[in-house]
């Protein structure tokens, strides 16, 4: 029988977190009756759901629920961010909750009326009121993607764990497969930034706190274009030469780090070089020099050495936390999008910034031509020339790199045909993504390598911003300090990461965000038997390298 007193208790706790979901279920109808409730042979009430054929099917053991879930849940690895397929009356989450080594507890439901009815009947309140605890209704697969990317992070909560609830899933099948793709999906995004912060965040960190002097005093005056070329270092760059060669002077010169000794080469000095690797390699791309005319455009967590090659430097922020807080807090950084992962797409980023109407493409082949990896004067063919020997000759040297990651071989239709590996074919199809959402008309030179699919458009108006009046807020040293003690005042966690969050202040959410990059490669190079250690060690890493800077 419908319960008025559990149902309201339970819509006041749920609705403390999310009112949407609370104001749907205050309005939906639980006729016809879609559970019937058992009693188990402890006593425990067993949700069961009722077929067409009025058939019962118990969602739980009708002799010990508790006992089943927690024989279930000894299989979950500590420190897990564990989805859950279907509530039901709720044993799984309580075995869950009652480990304090469970990060969060993500359920899956569909069916309002459903749900409602269980609300009429069962008293989950005090899971609703746990931090860890999260729950979505019928949601769509893409808001279910992005709600698992928006609160799983693997640095803090480790593996992420599906548990489904047979005896519920069996009801809405297709759906349920639909969220277990869905988490998949959302498994394979996180994975790829996290290797990434593993292998990166320590010296992301650091690049960022070192540039922080030369960002102070940086020029922020930024030129407005209005036809751009940008040029990559894919092997087409080199037969592309010529024809860039004579509309040289009518064109706003962008270049990628990479191209940039592939144009020095030839005898073209861009108006704009990009760069976005955190790495010391990045200094390779420059050994030819830095004309003095050339703007630098750096990532604020490139390595400070190239901020050091030239006065003409201007300094921007990306995805990471900290380059946004720094951006936000100190000093107002203009922020490119780099989310493709490569400097071709920052560069196409930059020209949009710039207002460029008109956007050429040159040497960005996303692929090897030809079995060639990238244009002539590049920079791995004297780096490869320096370190042959009898040995390890040039050509070998070359070939292991072409063939260091799986390659699939693609016949064009211009008669080329070309190498493409996964990430470049990432690379090429996040390209096709951003410049389906830009104003600027993207046309790419005609080369050897895989095709781009752009789709020719009219320009609809200028999207420059200024950043004239970007200033810093203090000085470069004040700022620093300010910081270091800002993260020295992060306090000390006593239970699990999802709990630590949920007792943040906003401005220090915020603070804690920007050491999760560098939490990442800490975990990855050290053995943290828990939270609490592994952040302590974050934050004595990050004052130490903010010290050394001042």
């Amino acid at each position: 029988m419908f319960n008025n007193d559990i149902f309201d208790r339970n819509i006041i706790a749920l609705s403390e977190k999310n009112p949407e979901l609370s104001s749907r279920l205050r309005k939906a109808d639980t006729h016809p009756a879609l559970y019937k409730f058992l009693e188990s042979k402890r006593g425990d009430i067993i949700p069961a759901w009722l077929s067409p054929n009025e058939t019962v099917q118990p969602l739980h053991s009708m002799m010990d629920p508790k006992k089943e879930a927690g024989r279930l849940l000894a299989t979950v690895e500590s420190e897990s961010f564990l989805v859950l397929l279907g509530l039901g009356g709720a044993y799984y989450v309580e075995a869950a909750l009652a480990r304090n080594d469970i990060g969060v507890v993500f359920v899956i439901e569909y069916g309002l009326s459903g749900l409602a009815e269980l609300l009429g009947k069962i008293d989950y309140s005090r899971f609703f009121k746990d931090a860890r605890f999260r729950i979505f209704v019928d949601a769509s697969d893409k808001e279910l993607e992005e709600n698992i990317l928006d609160l799983y992070q693997p640095v803090l909560y480790g593996g992420i764990k599906v548990l489904p609830m047979r005896s519920r899933t069996g009801q809405d099948l297709n759906q349920f497969i639909m969220a277990g793709n869905a988490v998949q999906a959302a498994i394979d995004r996180v994975s790829r930034d996290y290797s990434v912060q593993a292998h990166f965040g320590k010296r992301w960190f650091s690049n960022i706190i070192r540039n922080i002097r030369r960002a102070e005093t940086s020029n922020e005056d930024w030129p407005e274009i209005n036809r751009a070329a940008i040029t990559a270092a894919g092997p087409s760059l080199s037969m592309q030469i010529p024809d860039l060669r004579k509309k040289r002077n009518a064109l706003f010169l962008i270049a990628t780090d990479t191209s940039l000794p592939c144009l020095l080469h030839e005898g073209l000095v861009p108006d704009v070089v990009v760069s976005i690797d955190c790495q010391q390699i990045s200094y390779y791309h420059f050994m030819d020099g830095l004309p003095e005319s050339v703007l630098l455009f750096l990532d604020l967590a490139s390595p400070p050495l190239l901020s050091g090659l030239t006065k003409n430097c201007r300094f921007f922020s990306t995805g990471h936390p900290l380059t946004r807080y720094i951006s936000t807090v100190w000093k107002a950084t203009p922020l490119l999008d780099t989310s493709g992962g490569n400097v071709t797409y920052a560069a196409l980023s930059l020209a949009e910034q710039l207002g460029a109407e008109k956007i050429e493409l040159y040497g960005a082949d996303f692929s090897y031509p030809c079995g060639v990896s990238y244009a002539r004067g590049a920079y791995i063919y004297p780096y490869f020339e320096k370190m042959q020997n009898r040995f390890n000759p040039l050509e070998a040297q070359s070939s292991a790199f072409l063939y260091r990651t799986p390659l699939a071989k693609i016949s064009s239709s211009n008669k080329f045909w070309y190498y493409e590996t996964e990430t470049l074919k990432f690379y090429r199809l996040k390209l096709e993504e951003k410049s389906e959402k830009m104003e600027a008309e993207i046309i790419p030179a005609a080369g050897g390598g895989a095709l781009l699919n752009l789709r020719q458009k009219l320009h609809q108006g200028k999207t420059r911003k200024d950043h004239s009046n970007d200033k810093a807020a203090m000085k470069a040293e004040k700022f620093l300090e300010f910081y270091r003690d800002e993260i020295k005042r992060l306090p000390k966690p006593e239970k699990n990461a999802a709990e630590y969050l949920a007792s943040l202040r906003e401005k220090e959410r915020v603070i804690f965000s920007t050491i999760i990059p560098l939490a990442a490669a800490i975990k990855k190079s050290g053995d943290f038997s828990c939270f609490t250690e592994l952040l302590e060690a974050a934050k004595a890493y990050s004052i130490s390298q903010i010290k050394a800077s001042l």
